[in-house]
């Protein structure tokens, strides 16, 4: 899989990452997970995403392919409260002690990159989450330092020094992040990962995906159904998670969609998608259309970006 240059890092990342919410939170053999992620390394992916807050996601991942860890970009996220560390959030204290035990659970002497994840803006004005993840840096425990979240936060994150990386929401039903979050980023240079690039499967009933992303869902199958689009509507002969894939990938700024699986044949559909030709930019343009003409019309509106 061709690899894409990670804003002003020097790492290489491909356009498919792994998203590790869904291992650490669903009941998954274990079996089955180290089957999944090496599967995803067999086919070149290189990009493994977690957070300290996702219960068992880094243990999981440190046992499944920690063997095979220099093959792999990997990124975490702290400052959110964990059972383990009774500190406040967001608090240097936590972000220092977040990132020695995402160190232990997954095996590794360094982490590529570590987001500050989701925090509002005031606490990264007030400098010291920041620090606390500067100073892991400036130790050789982080390579990389930066911030998941979007809207105005994310641009704001996306415009201080330290923040080398931004992941926020990117797809075809969370479309604000597009115009308010990739310029700055691109102005910057720093990476940027695609979180719900395929918007949670939204053209799908709602009946058959219950579970952690049941509220996301609900907004994004809301959103398309106002949309009134297909692949097909759109000239595209693709699936649907393809389409909406290749629709994040093709917005000017972004490195890496990050999909969370239990499946490996999801894995494999996933590198397909990701793989093929760029989406056409005259497609890219009638579903920003789509979006922005349903959005005006929507009573619900501005669609803001799901954190």
């Amino acid at each position: 899989m061709q690899k894409r240059r990670f804003g002003r890092t020097d790492l290489m990342v491909s356009p498919l990452g792994f998203g590790g919410a869904e291992i650490g939170f669903l009941d998954i053999p274990e079996t089955q997970i180290a089957t999944v992620l090496n599967r995803f390394l067999d086919l070149g992916a290189n990009v493994i995403d977690t957070a300290a807050m996702y219960r068992e996601s880094e243990r999981l991942i440190g046992r499944a392919i920690g063997h095979r860890r220099d093959e792999f970009v990997l990124i975490s996220k702290c400052g959110t409260p964990v059972p383990d560390l009774d500190e406040p959030d967001f608090s240097p204290a936590l972000i220092t002690k977040t990132v020695d035990r995402a160190l232990a659970n997954l095996g590794t002497d360094r982490l590529d990159v570590m987001l500050l994840h989701s925090c509002e803006r005031d606490v990264l004005e007030r400098g010291d989450a920041l620090a606390a993840l500067v100073a892991a840096r400036d130790a050789g425990k982080v390579r990389f330092v930066g911030y998941s979240g979007d809207h105005e936060t994310a641009a704001y994150a996306a415009g201080l020094l330290d923040v080398a990386v931004i992941q926020t929401s990117v797809n075809i039903c969370d479309q604000r992040n597009i115009d308010v979050v990739l310029p700055v980023c691109r102005a910057n240079d720093v990476g940027v990962m695609a979180k719900r690039p395929i918007a949670n499967a939204a053209w799908k009933d709602l009946d058959t995906q219950p579970g952690m992303y049941s509220n996301y869902a609900a907004t994004y199958t809301a959103r398309l159904k106002r949309m009134g689009l297909t692949p097909k509507s759109c000239g595209v002969d693709d699936a649907w998670a393809s389409f909406a894939l290749r629709f994040t990938l093709a917005q000017p700024g972004v490195h890496t969609a990050i999909i969370g699986t239990t499946n490996a044949a999801h894995v494999e559909g996933n590198v397909r998608a990701a793989t093929a030709p760029a989406l056409d930019a005259g497609v890219v343009a009638k579903v920003r259309a789509s979006f922005r003409v349903a959005e005006a019309a929507a009573e619900d509106g501005p669609w803001t970006g799901q954190r």
